[in-house]
């Protein structure tokens, strides 16, 4: 554990935040910012194309891949980790987390146009692409060993983040939650532990056996429910305490320049703990430059790459500055800013504090329980959906059967498991997957340069 942990450090540490914050940065210049510059239009695009159904063979709408790569990376660090990135780094650790979003934009949206611009037909007629094949076909013979090493970190990642943690997450949260309303025997806990382990197993393996059609259906609505029952009890809690929002966002803004200001130092909160628990808490929530969504993002019937592009602004946009943000201004509106446990990382017990404060009772623990596994459990099927594209680009349509029947063994096997190593495992390999495919990202800029350039020039012409 202590070597699987210094080396996740190492990989997570200040030279992989830069290289995500950088190639973000260099990714907006290059593309003129179009997360700012042309931010209505993302919202008129993806809004105003919700509703459309995909009609067309060999794919799915752009709504449905978006909410599939949503599916992903809205899980339980929206909840627990949020709440674990206020204490240890303070109310400015979310100040952080949206600088990381408005740069991660960009970046997504650069994966997301490569992966539909080298995209290939698979045998079955639909679209299949990702890092690993912009980053084969886009670099040549050069960017060959680049995208065998991204799908192979994809696969324990998947099995890890993807899988076993999201599943021990959500069977925790549930043993938790009833164990409220009744007290539970030992092997009563191992027992529901194990029950909403094969639950969530049987529950994978029936959409995973479908095919992308069957996964992108679920997902497309799941993901749109559970976000907005989960926002919907948030607001309620911001409405509510909304007198005290000055003096939240002026502690989030202060704390973000000088957190000991506002936790008074007792924790041992500093700037570049600050800084470095916002940052890597947005970008492991959003998943920008790690490459895992623009797999499902290139199952899309889009008209133009740049346009599917679009979806991934908005993906990060949901995602961390809108999610991420409500559960800590739960946190912070219910607990209160003086009274949050700074210093240790109390997970997602500390949010149903936040909702406790204005709800009461045990209600609000049935409420994160529930909207965990909701989350784990959408999670669980698009990582389900990566690390098998991962696996038959490397060994062909048998070895992604294969992989899919290890995956629902491991999400059955996962409940009443600790998994201190699959954490550890799970951030090594998530860092790992991000290398090269950020290499791939940088290297093809120009490729991306060019597509926005023609999209919104067309986009321009069009409406001229």
């Amino acid at each position: 554990m202590e070597l699987l942990n210094a080396l996740s450090r190492a990989v997570w540490g200040a030279p992989m935040i830069l290289l995500l914050l950088g190639a973000g940065l260099y990714l907006s210049i290059r593309t003129g910012f179009p997360q700012i510059i042309h931010f209505p239009q993302v919202l008129r695009h993806t809004f105003g194309s919700m509703a459309q159904r995909n009609g067309k063979a060999g794919g799915v709408s752009p709504f449905q891949a978006t909410c599939t790569a949503l599916a992903g990376a809205v899980g339980t660090g929206n909840i627990a980790g949020v709440a674990g990135a206020v204490a240890l780094g303070g109310p400015g650790a979310v100040f952080w987390m949206w600088v990381s979003a408005a740069l991660g934009m960009c970046t997504k949206y650069c994966e997301v146009t490569l992966a539909v611009r080298f995209r290939r037909r698979g045998p079955k007629g639909e679209w299949q692409g990702g890092p690993m094949l912009y980053i084969r076909d886009g670099l040549g013979r050069r960017g060959a060993p680049l995208a065998v090493l991204f799908a192979l970190f994809t696969l324990p990642a998947s099995l890890g983040i993807g899988c076993m943690a999201q599943v021990n997450t959500a069977a925790t949260a549930i043993s938790g939650a009833a164990a409220s309303f009744f007290p539970l025997r030992p092997e009563q806990k191992t027992q529901l532990l194990w029950g909403v382990s094969l639950l969530c197993a049987a529950a994978a393996a029936a959409v995973i056996l479908g095919g992308v059609e069957r996964l992108a259906e679920v997902t497309s609505r799941i993901v749109p429910a559970m976000a907005l029952l989960y926002l919907a009890a948030a607001l309620t809690v911001i409405l509510l305490r909304a007198q005290e929002l000055p003096l939240i966002f002026r502690a989030i803004l202060q704390g973000a320049f000088d957190p000991a200001a506002v936790t008074g130092g007792a924790a041992g909160i500093g700037l570049r703990q600050t800084v470095g628990r916002g940052i890597s808490r947005g970008l492991f929530s959003n998943e920008a430059g790690m490459g895992s969504s623009p797999i499902a993002h290139a199952s899309a019937n889009a008209r133009h790459p740049a346009e599917q592009g679009l979806w991934g602004i908005f993906e990060v946009f949901a995602d961390t500055m809108v999610i991420c943000t409500v559960t800590a201004l739960v946190i912070l509106l219910g607990v209160g800013v003086e009274r949050v446990p700074y210093g240790a990382d109390p997970g997602a017990a500390l949010t149903v504090r936040g909702f406790q404060a204005v709800f009461g009772g045990r209600a609000p623990s049935l409420l994160v329980a529930f909207a965990l596994t909701v989350f784990a459990l959408s999670s669980l099927l698009a990582w389900s959906f990566y690390g098998s594209r991962c696996a038959e680009y490397l060994l062909g349509a048998r070895a992604a059967k294969a992989y899919q029947v290890v995956f629902c063994l491991a999400a059955a096997l996962s409940g009443p498991v600790r998994l201190q190593a699959v954490w550890a495992l799970s951030d090594l390999f998530n860092g790992l997957m991000a290398i090269p495919n950020l290499i791939g990202v940088l290297a093809l800029s120009p490729v991306a340069v060019r597509l926005t350039g023609d999209y919104f020039e067309k986009r321009t012409a069009t409406f001229s």
